[in-house]
């Protein structure tokens, strides 16, 4: 049934516009020498593209079907997947945005995320290694001493040694608070002792280490989450000259079994069975949550990534079917109905990519654009970040299901592969924070801490396009124009009912947070298709004949008519709530 293949044409269009748009990312000095453009885009996705369609994706039914197994302590991968990471490591993937200086490449994160969005397409369960490992390895680089950062961060850049984040235990779940796990202080390192749950790619012998961040308390820690500290927890010590020590007291116990991801070793893990773990304090004590939610916005943008890969994956093998089923005696690409499935498919997807990469820009401006400038970016992109985890990921668990429904009963049987991007993807709303824990942060936090003067920032933008789409003087622009305005009427409305609500009875607004999410991302998803229109428009007139730009005039009308629409509902549902929600009798459930 064919493989991935990446849809260069619309990420170089996207991130080639968004270099030249979004505050010139490109001009930046510590991106200026190294010619960051369209030249370097082109070259860097057509090698990306090729890793990902020849190495990758083959091997994406043969990890579902050939699951990681652990056994007497050991993990054994699925049949190429070691050769695939080396190769990737090789190519200079897992460092792609980090420091240069430790062994990175340097680049913006916009060039990582279109890379993240081909690796899951290709394979979401081999790519969730080197994504881990980037989150481990930026939160060493933030909060870790300069002998940490000598000791480990070249090496994990690199791939020759990957990264693993120990968060949760069994009945803790996102209550971080009541762990167990403990470090007993010894020397100048402590010993560590508990055990860890749901561990991605938890152990393995693919790389020749692997750089364990743990949470756990000390003796004397406070109660509750404020009491927890972080520690560096390698498989294998690491001795002053950098050569690997001693196996430390860290072993798998079992790999879950799952629902998707089968390829990824999803582990528990035991520390301190024998005589404890040896760890070493990562930044202050009992300060842990914040040094681990360092990354927590790339990482939640990654796993929002995941998701639009597997959306990608999806609508690519439900496209393929489609020309090739015939039905009536046509393909049945040409029934009305699976044409709706096969646009929608395709407009969401191209909404997800545009947001996504959009923000990505954004983190970068945060971290090295004016400084004048830095503090506002960041407040966007902590604002951006729910909506890009939960919608993206809640929009990936549709348009899989939809790409299966495509296929009919042939989506339903395993030996087409379409159900395993549904089934790969369901995870993507869970961890990193479950939806519902987006929806409350969106709410609660994100638009509560400043009063939704973040949230009036990007509207404010939102209403710039808007004004441009009703000076394009052109029929099909002008209904983006309309829908559009409609939408960011009701997303006003509903950000007003929120604000209150939350000076009222903060349940009545979380109640609504979901929809509300959703609203958002809906909204700025079409926000983003209205912008690239704009901008095909403009090559059309300058004579291009290139059809890629009539199409994706076309795919953000469609957008426009058959999905922006949406928000409507979910308008309606935040500005219907009354708190009939938190009145309800638990046990009436």
């Amino acid at each position: 049934m064919g493989t991935y293949r990446a849809p260069l044409e619309d990420m170089c269009f996207i991130i080639d516009e968004l270099l030249d748009a979004e505050g010139t990312l490109g001009s930046l000095p510590l991106y200026a020498e190294y010619g960051v453009g369209p030249d370097l885009t082109t070259a860097l996705l057509d090698e990306g593209a090729k890793l990902a369609g020849e190495v990758l994706a083959p091997l994406r039914r043969v990890g579902d079907e050939h699951p990681a197994t652990c056994s007497d302590g050991k993990i054994t991968v699925s049949p190429g997947y070691d050769d695939a990471i080396r190769q990737f490591a090789a190519g200079g993937w897992v460092g792609i945005a980090a420091d240069i200086n430790y062994g990175g490449q340097g680049l913006p994160e916009l060039y990582s995320t279109a890379g993240h969005e081909m690796w899951n397409s290709a394979n979401i369960a081999l790519a969730l290694a080197p994504l881990l490992s980037s989150s481990a390895a930026l939160a060493i680089a933030a909060h870790g001493s300069e002998e940490q950062k000598q000791t480990y961060l070249e090496k994990m850049h690199t791939g020759e040694w990957f990264g693993t984040m120990n968060l949760t235990e069994s009945g803790a779940g996102s209550d971080l608070g009541v762990m167990k796990a403990k470090a007993v202080p010894e020397g100048d390192h402590y010993r560590i002792y508990g055990q860890k749950i749901f561990i991605t790619w938890g152990d393995h012998d693919v790389t020749d280490n692997i750089v364990h961040l743990v949470l756990a308390k000390l003796p004397d820690a406070p109660e509750g989450s404020r009491g927890i500290s972080l520690f560096i927890v390698p498989k294998y010590l690491v001795n002053e000259d950098g050569s690997l020590g001693e196996r430390n007291d860290v072993y798998p116990v079992s790999c879950e079994h799952k629902l998707g991801i089968h390829g990824s070793p999803t582990c528990v893990m035991a520390f301190g069975d024998k005589e404890g773990a040896v760890g070493y304090l990562l930044g202050q004590e009992n300060n842990g949550l914040a040094c681990m939610f360092t990354m927590m916005n790339e990482a939640r943008l990654k796993v929002g990534i995941q998701a639009l890969g597997a959306a990608e994956g999806a609508f690519q093998k439900a496209r393929e079917y489609a020309r090739e089923r015939v039905q009536g005696g046509v393909p049945i690409v040409e029934h009305p109905d699976v044409k709706r499935m096969l646009l929608t498919m395709k407009a969401l997807t191209e909404a997800m990519r545009a947001l996504a990469y959009s923000e990505a820009v954004t983190m970068d401006m945060a971290h090295f654009g004016p400084e004048d400038d830095r503090a506002a970016q960041q407040s966007r992109i902590d604002l951006m970040i729910p909506v890009i985890k939960g919608w993206l990921t809640e929009v990936g668990q549709d348009l899989t299901s939809v790409g299966l429904q495509v296929h009919g009963g042939m989506g339903y049987v395993e030996e087409t592969g379409a159900a395993q991007y549904f089934r790969d993807v369901r995870i993507t709303s869970i961890y990193e924070g479950t939806n519902g824990i987006q929806a409350a942060d969106l709410v609660a936090r994100k638009l509560g801490r400043d009063g939704g003067a973040a949230m009036e920032a990007v509207l404010r933008d939102l209403r710039g396009t808007v004004e441009d789409l009703k000076q394009a003087d052109d029929p099909r622009i002008a209904i983006i124009a309309g829908t559009l305005g409609n939408a960011l009427a009701d997303m006003e409305a509903s950000t007003r009912y929120i604000l209150q609500a939350m000076d009222e009875d903060m349940s009545t607004a979380l109640g609504v947070s979901f929809d509300y999410m959703m609203q958002t991302g809906y909204l700025f998803g079409g926000w983003q298709l209205a912008r690239s229109a704009l901008v095909a428009l403009g090559r059309v007139r300058e004579g291009s004949d290139n059809p890629f730009y009539e199409q994706k005039i076309a795919t953000a009308v469609f957008y426009a008519e058959q999905i922006l629409p949406r928000c409507s509902g979910h308008a309606g549902a935040v500005a219907s709530a009354t708190g009939s929600l938190m009145t309800y009798p638990v046990d009436w459930l």
